[in-house]
């Protein structure tokens, strides 16, 4: 019998965890309320197994364990890793909180006040989360009562039996419903009793019970024995304890009931990020902007019900403000199509990358007036769709899509498709994409289906789509062929065992073997390698160079295959290079791209040994019907029993596998419907050759006429049932003249949109009537990127006029990621050319690739693959754990992925927003490099969020409730040099973010709003007018400047947050609302539709002033220095100018209240160097040369104990010499440079060097203070 070992306290919650665990437990444990033994646990609770060799420690291993037994941790692996993700959330969100609020009530030290009440608000904000995911359940996995369901209602247990009042309750009614059945349950009634729930949160009593009603009575031990006499001695000093500690606790409530008479605490701070919005307001409606702003940024908080209501409004509809779609508009036409997702998918980040650009562009376009439409569409993603659904079959009912036939199956999709394929809209909502839901497409929609089937028939009838047999990539898994985007190209730098799906063993790649031919008549033979040995049973060819002269006798001859009577001719052929091996190479035309075009050349046998399940075929016994893999041993070893075989050695190479199924890709001969793309290729490389298409930026041009210049037809048919049927019906007359088609002779294949259409088209053709002929529809599919192809003008009705067509098409531009320039980009290009006769868009916009913080391509099995919503909400460690646990990575990868995780996120990843989201990405999105994306900056960006959330609270408190503003911007003559400089800054933003656009030039976009919120508008014009808004209203000319200073800092505010909103929607959103409207009656409703500001309007940009305010800025931050080394922190001090002539004066002279202000100087003086007026600078002075023209001094004398700061300094040199003696004597050592590594040499130097510059500072004080001694 196992021993539980827990704590006696009624409130020990991990203790109770373990006991209710237990109850449930068929082979309930012993239980005991002490401590284990020492050497065998060191805290309870603990779990000693029967063997007494096998200890289990902690909450969460003790009820996994007891919780497998009791069939209480999940039915099946998904809900088994559910159950341990809730367990992580118990342990690491809700405990922590939990305690922090329920401890101070307890009367444990250690917490404070202040953590207490920010503990309190985030309590409530995770269980309303929690409140929000048991709304449809019962309990928290499956359908019963589960480990998970213990764990969280231990976790949240003490706050409801002490601090979760009725009121706070309410707000949580799902999950108080739940918390009620579960501790009703007779499991835990035994151990917990009759709980009763909090009334009002006061100081807890002790409790005077002191064990679990499951644990055993006060003198009986758990196991029925009578207690020990040492065990009674140990309780009773307990209580003994218990006792005193009462009456300290009394001692302080009546401490706490007696008057207050000391001064009053500071207000507590709220915790930042902890604010959400809980305003009852139904959705579409407008969100509340007349309640205060909380007092710090919080994105959940600010991206609460924005988007419903901007959806409803039809802001993002190119009929918004508009009487028609067909009225000209002076603005233009902006129209976009999204790179349509496939409907399996859910967003990563190279998705929320691809969203941020597009969205900003369809933003920006649409606040400069355009008719802008941004379409939404999503793809069928034939492959991956009908992977996922016969996965789903198999799991939930045990059925192949072969059992419910071709039109079950597909039945069985859309319905999958119609409960989860909307998912990604959501997440594209989510990241605040603009999109005009109402005209989104779905790829197998009607519409867009028959414009599938109207391009097929018309590039069919005009013979650029021609039905041919060639090699194809082959997946065996799927039983079809995949397109080139569809394989992973996977690097093996020497053997190497990787998994195949279907064989129990892992199978060897990345070697080469060597093997002899025997040439024909002669004892003579030919030495081969081959990476694929059992492709030798399909060879029908040996090739060399025409030019080696190694086998020249060897023309005319042939070599004997070892397993069949096969002659295998040598050919002389220059793709053959005789430097790499033994200048033979054998030959095998169906299995072998490079192969094949040799087997055309020299009209060799092309011998199919594969079929479509990866099954030999056309082989001599023992070989036939051998699984491919296995046939690769088999055909090793027949090598070596006949003396054929020569060495194996490592091979560096590249092995394709299906992204889709992760099998091995086989070459393989099929008769497949191809598109010839010779001459739309060249129309495609013409268009942007003359100009008329652009790609930005054109360092991809190369790459682009590379692919169209030397393009190769595109096979287009896939074995599939999920997609669109291709209309093409093989061709049977049933006439004796006509005789019988083959499958790859396309002069037997007709297409029509009807039967009956083909039939006729048949009959024509054949010269026979239409009863004498029988069809056969194609099983196949199209490939998905023909539809995709067809995305830009099939989404408006083509081959219908329509009025969208008509508007719409061609469209503005294309952003996409350049990894997909050729498999969509120019598929579209050339398909829209051959189609309509038109360019689907004048300009095609490439994205870089997002890799991690350390340049690393995305990967699963690398842990750095990020879901953005993740980045949005924040996610724990163990939530990042949890997901690898979800996905089909092997135990290996995934003990490495966890380890990439815990390196990059050791703390998870905070919540950072959308809007941080966004403008971290375009930010980054720099053209010509691909995306090193830090984690750590996009936090960055959500505290520039709370800056400009701090910026704004402070201005409308500046501006006051009776603020005004003017009815247009602009300049009225009286600003003071701090409004023309911060208007003259507000201007330079706009012409930048406006070239920025227009040149998408993010980074440059980003960069000019951040350096004029942050360092501009925050740091210096805010602060250098505080004393300007601070001064009582004196005299006439004060409320004037002040008035200035207003109209001045509400244009910056205003047009700040238009020039951001693009990037940022949400916070702009929230913050705009707040302010007052130049226009209350007929301003837009919504920064989205406020005009974006343009150079034209905002041109009071001033170089001179400009340069004044540089050195300005140059001569504060040479004080501020000053300040930072004599450490005056809160001291001001007289500060003197040395100003090189008049005109530098003159200047000081005009900004003196800025320069003081910002650098904190109690006075200003300038002092010309050329004497006359302003007195000389005093003695006890520190020095800083500001610039060429101005040198600061500044006043210490008095202001700090000189001898002490030299004691201090004099101390600090010492350290530095001797740090530096001992630095110098290890450099010098004579093995120095030979044994210590090249990295931490430079390191060495480094810190030498700045061991120095230390020094030298530090010796430089030291003289200055003894001139002021």
């Amino acid at each position: 019998m196992a021993t539980l070992y827990v704590s006696p306290h009624p409130d020990d919650f991990r203790s109770l965890l373990a006991l209710i665990a237990a109850e449930y437990c068929p082979s309930h444990p012993r239980v005991i309320t002490e401590d284990p033994p020492a050497h065998l646990a060191k805290s309870r609770p603990a779990l000693v197994l029967a063997s007494g060799n096998t200890v289990l420690t902690g909450a969460n291993a003790v009820g996994w364990f007891l919780s497998s037994e009791a069939k209480r941790k999940g039915k099946d692996v998904k809900q088994e890793s559910q159950v341990w993700q809730w367990l992580s959330f118990a342990e690491n969100e809700l405990i922590p909180i939990s305690c922090a609020v329920v401890f101070p009530l307890m009367g444990v030290k250690g917490v404070d006040k202040q953590l207490q009440q920010s503990s309190r608000a985030e309590l409530k904000r995770v269980l309303g989360i929690l409140d929000q995911t048991l709304q449809p359940r019962t309990f928290l996995v499956g359908e019963s009562l589960s480990l998970a369901d213990i764990a969280v209602a231990m976790a949240v247990l003490l706050p409801f039996k002490y601090a979760l009042e009725p009121s706070d309750r309410k707000s949580i009614i799902n999950v108080t419903r739940w918390f009620l059945t579960c501790i009703n349950q007779p499991q835990f009634v035994k151990v917990l009793g009759k709980i009763a729930l909090c009334e009002k949160m006061v100081p807890v009593s002790p409790p005077t019970s002191s064990a679990p009603k499951a644990a055993a009575a006060n003198n009986t031990a758990a196991s029925g024995q009578p207690k020990t006499e040492a065990q009674l001695k140990k309780e009773a000093k307990k209580r003994e304890k218990m006792e005193k500690f009462q009456q300290k606790k009394e001692m302080e409530e009546k401490k706490k009931q007696q008057p207050q008479t000391e001064k009053k605490s500071k207000p507590e701070k709220k915790e930042l990020g902890v604010i959400a919005y809980n305003i009852p307001t139904p959705a579409g409606e407008k969100k509340d902007v007349v309640s205060p702003l909380p007092d710090s940024y919080s994105p959940q908080y600010v991206e609460a019900a924005w988007y419903p209501w901007w959806e409803k409004q039809g802001f993002f509809k190119p009929e918004y403000g508009r009487k028609s779609l067909r009225e000209p508009n002076p603005r233009g036409i902006f129209m976009m199509c999204i790179p349509p997702p496939n409907v399996t998918g859910s967003l990563h980040l190279g998705h929320a990358l691809t969203n941020a650009i597009q969205d900003c562009l369809t933003r920006w376009h649409r606040m400069r007036g355009e008719t802008t439409l941004w379409n939404p569409g999503c793809d069928h993603a034939g492959i991956a769709t009908q992977v996922v659904v016969e996965k789903k079959l198999m799991r939930e009912r045990g059925l192949s899509r072969h059992d419910l036939g071709r039109e079950g199956f597909i039945q069985e999709v859309w319905k999958w498709k119609n409960e989860k394929g909307d998912r990604i809209y959501h997440q594209l909502k989510k990241l605040g994409s603009s999109l005009d839901w109402d005209r989104a497409c779905f790829t197998m929609d009607p519409k867009l289906s028959y414009a599938v089937q109207e391009a097929f028939i018309r590039m069919h009838d005009d013979g650029v789509i021609y039905r041919s047999k060639r090699l194809v990539n082959w997946s065996c898994t799927l039983n079809s062929a995949i397109s080139d985007i569809e394989v992973d190209k996977k690097e093996l730098t020497g053997r190497t065992l990787l998994p195949v799906p279907g064989y129990k063993e892992k199978v060897e790649f990345g070697v080469l073997v060597s093997f002899a031919y025997k040439i024909e008549g002669s004892d003579e033979e030919v030495i081969v390698a081959t990476t694929r040995i059992e492709t030798m049973l399909g060879d029908t060819a040996v090739a060399v160079h025409p030019s080696d002269p190694r086998y020249q006798h060897l023309k005319g001859k042939a070599a004997i295959h070892p397993f069949c009577d096969r002659k295998l001719p040598v050919v002389f052929d220059e793709f053959v290079d005789m430097n790499f091996g033994t200048g033979a190479v054998k030959i095998t035309p169906a299995h072998d791209h490079n192969d094949y075009e040799v087997g055309e050349r020299h009209k060799l046998d092309f011998i199919n040994i594969l079929d479509e399940n990866g099954y030999l075929i056309n082989v001599p016994p023992p070989f036939l019907g051998m699984k491919r893999f296995d046939a690769r041993k088999a055909v090793l070893q027949a090598l070596k029993d006949r003396g054929q075989f020569k060495e194996v050695k490592d091979n560096p190479m590249v092995v394709p596998v299906c992204s889709r199924s992760k099998d091995i890709v086989e070459p393989l001969l099929k008769p497949q419907w191809y598109v010839d793309c010779r001459d739309m290729g060249k129309q495609a490389a013409d268009v942007v050759r003359e100009g008329r298409l652009k790609i930005i930026p054109d360092h991809h041009l190369k790459t682009w006429f590379n692919w169209m210049d030397n393009i190769r037809d595109w096979c287009i048919s896939r074995q599939l049932w999920w997609g669109h049927r291709i209309p093409a019906y093989f061709v049977t007359v049933d006439d004796p003249s006509v005789k019988p088609g083959e499958d790859m002779d396309g002069h037997y294949w007709v297409s029509g949109r009807t039967e009956e259409e083909a039939r006729e088209k048949a009959a024509k053709r054949f010269g026979v009537p239409a009863e004498k002929i029988s069809l056969r529809q194609d099983e196949d599919v199209l490939d998905t990127w023909f539809s995709s192809g067809i995305f830009p003008f099939s989404i408006f009705g083509w081959p219908n006029e329509t009025e969208d067509l008509n508007v719409f098409y061609p469209g503005t531009l294309l952003e996409t990621g350049h990894d997909i320039l050729f498999f969509w980009v120019a598929r579209m290009v050339m398909m829209g050319l051959k189609l309509t006769g038109k360019l689907p868009f004048k300009e095609v916009y490439l994205h870089a690739v997002v890799r991690d913080a350390h340049g690393r391509k995305m990967s699963k099995s690398l842990g750095n693959v990020i879901d953005p919503l993740d980045v949005i909400t924040g996610i724990s460690l163990e939530g990042l754990h949890a997901q690898l646990t979800d996905s089909n990575l092997d135990p290996v990868e995934i003990e490495k992925a966890k380890q990439g995780q815990k390196s990059d996120y050791p703390s998870g990843i905070p919540e950072c927003g959308t809007d941080a989201l966004r403008f971290a990405l375009c930010a980054y999105t720099s053209q010509g490099r691909d995306i090193n994306l830090d984690v750590n900056r996009i936090l960055g960006y959500r505290h520039f969020c709370n800056k400009l959330w701090n910026a704004v609270k402070f201005a409308m408190k500046a501006l006051g409730e009776t603020f005004v503003p003017a009815e247009k911007a602009q300049l009225s003559g009286d600003e003071s040099v701090s409004d023309r400089w911060i208007l003259s800054r507000l201007c330079a933003a706009v012409g930048l973010c406006g070239s920025g656009f227009e040149a998408y030039d993010f980074p440059a976009i980003t960069t000019s709003i951040y350096n004029f919120w942050l360092y501009e508008l925050c740091d210096v014009y805010l602060e250098s007018v505080k004393p300007v808004l601070s001064k009582p209203d004196a005299d006439q000319e004060t409320r004037k400047q002040a008035a200035v200073c207003r109209q001045t800092l509400y244009t910056c505010l205003e047009v700040g947050l238009r020039l951001l909103s693009p990037i940022m929607p949400f916070v702009t959103e929230e913050l705009f609302q707040r302010l007052p409207r130049r226009h209350a009656q007929s301003n837009p409703p919504s920064i989205c539709v406020t005009p974006y500001p343009e150079a034209t309007e905002f041109c009071w940009h001033s170089e001179e002033v400009d340069r004044e305010m540089e050195f300005v800025m140059t001569v504060v931050r040479t004080i501020r220095s000053l300040r930072a080394d004599y450490n005056l922190t809160k001291t001001r001090a007289d500060c003197y100018l040395q100003c090189i002539d008049g005109d530098t004066v003159a200047l000081v002279e005009k900004y003196r209240l800025q320069i003081q202000t910002l650098s904190y100087s109690q006075s200003l003086r300038p002092v010309s160097s050329a004497g006359g007026d302003g007195g000389a600078v005093p003695e006890g002075c520190a020095v800083a040369i500001a610039s060429d023209r101005c040198t600061v001094h500044l006043l210490l004398k008095g202001l700090i104990d000189t001898e002490k700061e030299v004691a201090k300094l004099t101390s600090k040199q010492g350290e530095l010499e001797r740090q530096m003696e001992k630095l110098k004597e290890k450099m010098a050592k004579s093995d120095y440079k030979e044994k210590v590594p090249a990295k931490v040499q430079e390191l060495d130097a480094e810190k030498l060097r700045q061991s120095q510059i230390e020094l030298q500072k530090v010796k430089e004080a030291i003289d200055n203070f003894k001139k002021m001694m």
